[in-house]
């Protein structure tokens, strides 16, 4: 798996019905509308996410490799 940056990550999300909510700092937090689940990705310049970061968050996300690309 290809790691991707925290922007490119936020776009993603975006399409997949995930609103941003606030930004905190260099960490922007999502909520889907229908959950409770929330997600902070951390968005530093154009730095890669590392691979344990972007799992966990694709977790959450319920997002799979595919969706990536």
């Amino acid at each position: 798996m290809k790691s991707i940056s925290g922007k490119k990550l936020c776009k993603i999300v975006e399409k997949q019905g995930w609103i941003l909510k606030r930004v905190t700092g260099s960490h922007h937090i999502y909520q889907k509308p229908d959950s409770q689940k929330i997600l902070s990705i951390p968005v530093h310049r154009n730095q890669d996410l590392k691979l344990g970061t972007l799992k966990s968050l694709m977790k959450i996300a319920n997002l799979s490799e595919q969706d990536l690309l």
